[in-house]
């Protein structure tokens, strides 16, 4: 479907509401505006390893979503570190939002957007960001995506489909799951497995592994397997266990 192919990615104007139906402050507005709107870096991005972050930020996970942005935060920061990466952040929420970053090398960017973006009600909208992932890696190649979200509202069989297409593609699907819905836990696990990638589970506990565990995915992205390889010999126990999961 014609829709089903499409990406906002250049929004002129910031989403005009909150979850709590108040405006947000016009500092927001600017920001994320500027942010979809332009780059934030001048050095050439041309070269460098592609991941793309993408964000279920749906109403579902309002009453965690502080707590996760944190987490989040951390994971981009870490990932940040990591050599030659370029990243772009796509998020979904409300009715059939759903909006892709320019490709840029700042992380606190990336943290900085994802703090001002609030959840709104709305369907899960999985099936765009896989599209996505795979149009932007036929353009030119992404070498990994990372999801994170808690839950699928749609039907998994049509999820699945576009997964393999994506492992055709060889971008693998890191897959970081809130909390312990079941339902999303399978369609999750699917969707790694027929990418190559790999679904962890997250809560408040959680910040420390997992930004080990993105900057991993970051130095694969950025490196391939063999750098992973590198990383884990020198006993970083995110690399180790993102290995682990890979097949």
């Amino acid at each position: 479907m014609a829709d089903e192919r499409k990406i906002e990615t250049t929004r002129s104007r910031a989403p005009a509401g909150t979850g709590d139906g108040k405006p947000p402050a016009a500092s927001a507005r600017s920001e994320i505006a500027a942010f979809l709107g332009a780059a934030r870096q001048t050095r050439d991005l041309a070269q460098a390893g592609r991941l793309v972050i993408a964000l279920d930020a749906t109403m579902s996970r309002q009453p965690t979503w502080d707590r996760a942005c944190t987490i989040q935060a951390e994971m981009f920061t870490a990932a940040g570190k990591v050599g030659e990466l370029a990243m772009q952040l796509v998020y979904f929420r409300g009715f059939g939002e759903c909006a892709a970053s320019k490709w840029v090398s700042d992380a606190r960017a990336l943290a900085g957007l994802m703090t001002r973006i609030d959840c709104r009600g709305g369907q899960t909208q999985i099936r765009k960001v896989l599209r996505h992932a795979i149009d932007e890696t036929k353009r030119r190649k992404v070498q990994a995506l990372v999801y994170i979200g808690d839950c699928v509202e749609e039907d998994v069989d049509a999820l699945c489909a576009r997964a393999g297409e994506l492992g055709l593609l060889g971008v693998p699907a890191f897959v970081f799951q809130e909390g312990r819905d079941g339902h999303a836990e399978t369609a999750f696990r699917e969707i790694a497995r027929l990418t190559g990638g790999a679904h962890f589970r997250f809560d408040a506990s959680s910040a420390s592994e997992l930004a080990d565990l993105l900057k991993a995915t970051a130095v694969y992205a950025t490196g391939g397997r063999g750098e992973l390889e590198k990383l884990m010999r020198g006993g970083d126990g995110g690399a180790a266990k993102l290995l682990s999961h890979l097949r």
